[in-house]
């Protein structure tokens, strides 16, 4: 069976300062990086070279499910950066990843643009690992490794309290060392501040599960932007429909013991 290797990458979130957009935050120098992660799935480049294997080939159960149409689609590297063993207080961090979900608030082309494009300041970086649009095409754009721009000020309130790191005095602490980052390109009628709209397709459903079921990160660790936004101005993935996507995630029999 081939093997089905996934760059996982940044996802899409786009339009500056809308309320389902992002506050980045990048590293500095005094926390200690972090070159390798766990639970996360493998990465192959456009040119086919393997880079940190994260992950096991996938058991024949995945093999025979038809992945989706894939796309590489690099950030500029000023838009992510490491991951950290340590805070900016020298701490060792033992966070587990948790997977983030957000939306575009435009279109997938807009985003990967400014994904792509480069910002010297630290304000201005903002990045996510994939992005899935509207038609299942999942767009790999940050390394799984790496630690991808996709919250601001944010803590994850899960069954161990809660979880937020500092890498960075200059921002507040966020949940980004430890998380990964997934958005859903924005249908045509939410790309604007109401709180909800007409929802995302089945195709992006169908993907977001597979991607998904690449990782080992359970169940109760798969959050929203809106969930870890300390703000009170996030709401992606608005019009998010849980049951749905759970009920394609729980198909999947490597998410056994996962669902807690």
């Amino acid at each position: 069976m081939a093997r089905r290797w996934i760059w996982v990458g940044l996802g899409g979130l786009l339009i500056v300062l809308l309320s389902v957009g992002l506050s980045p935050a990048r590293a500095i120098a005094p926390p200690q990086p972090q070159l390798t992660v766990s639970h996360l799935s493998p990465l192959r480049t456009v040119a086919g070279a393997d880079l940190n294997v994260l992950k096991a080939e996938p058991p024949d159960s995945l093999a025979q499910v038809a992945p989706p149409r894939q796309v590489t689609a690099l950030a500029d590297p000023s838009n992510y950066g490491d991951r950290y063993a340590t805070d900016i207080n020298g701490q060792v961090l033992h966070n587990d990843f948790i997977a983030v979900l957000h939306e575009t608030v435009g279109s997938a082309q807009s985003a990967l643009n400014l994904f792509r494009t480069r910002h010297p300041r630290d304000q201005d970086q903002v990045s996510y690992h994939a992005l899935i649009g509207r038609d299942g095409t999942v767009y790999y754009i940050v390394p799984p490794e790496k630690r991808a721009f996709g919250a601001g000020n944010s803590v994850f309130d899960g069954p161990n309290g809660p979880e937020t790191v500092r890498t960075n005095p200059a921002f507040p602490p966020s949940v980004n060392n430890f998380a990964y980052h997934v958005s859903l390109e924005t249908p045509g009628d939410g790309m604007n501040n109401r709180r909800s709209h007409s929802g995302y397709t089945q195709a992006q459903y169908t993907s977001l599960a597979w991607l998904l079921a690449q990782t080992t990160i359970p169940d109760s660790r798969i959050t929203t932007h809106k969930a870890v936004d300390r703000s009170g101005t996030r709401m992606d993935p608005r019009s998010f429909d849980g049951q749905d996507f759970f009920a394609l995630l729980r198909r999947y029999p490597t998410r056994s013991g996962l669902s807690s």
